[in-house]
């Protein structure tokens, strides 16, 4: 790790890694398999803080902390491997693939403090996470809205703006390099990290 630390992906413990390595792994870990209709192909990192803010949208009440946390972080496990399978490959990679993600899961979540995904709260999480796919496939891939549906077979709608405009005011649907993905993601994990240590104080 860019830290120092060293992270055993067969036996991972919670301590392997800091924020700045997840921060800066998700960065330079891409979705779509790398492939992209823009100069830069787009990372986990925006791609996870977009979730956060779709789930956050949808809600009729406000999130707490720990929850916004785990939608930010629901991709963590891909920056610690480097690696974002693109979902046709996934069933060819095996049980022993699937285990080792799950583990690492496992250690994001116990390092963070995560509560586990109830079923009513998942399928809120997918929302949002599909919602995003159907989005990045045309805006930042360049599929077409009916490919979406008949060819990746992602039936959520397609957005027209971009969640991420309005708050960093970027180009939307611009993928950012990695350094400003990285600084995004880990303000944005700070930031829910001391909102969940304030409530921690006021209980």
């Amino acid at each position: 790790m860019p830290s120092g630390k060293r992270l055993d992906l067969l036996n991972p413990t919670p301590f392997d890694w800091d924020d700045a390595d997840l921060a800066l792994g998700l960065a330079r870990t891409y979705r779509w398999g790398g492939h992209s209709a823009w100069p830069l192909p787009l990372s986990v990192a925006q791609h996870s803080i977009c979730v956060m803010l779709l789930r956050r949208a949808a809600s009729p009440i406000p999130l707490s902390p720990v929850i916004e946390l785990r939608e930010l972080l629901h991709d963590a496990e891909e920056g610690l491997l480097g690696f974002d399978a693109v979902s046709p490959l996934k069933p060819f990679l095996g049980e022993g693939f699937k285990a080792l993600t799950q583990r690492l899961e496992h250690m994001v979540f116990l390092r963070y403090g995560l509560p586990a995904w109830t079923p009513t709260e998942h399928a809120k999480h997918k929302q949002a996470d599909r919602l995003a796919a159907a989005s990045e496939a045309v805006h930042v891939v360049g599929w077409k809205e009916e490919e979406v549906r008949t060819t990746l077979k992602i039936r959520a709608a397609v957005l027209e703006e971009d969640p991420l405009a309005a708050r960093y005011r970027c180009r939307p649907w611009e993928p950012w390099p990695p350094t400003v993905a990285a600084e995004r993601f880990l303000a944005e994990l700070d930031h829910q990290k001391r909102l969940i240590d304030a409530e921690d104080v006021r209980d």
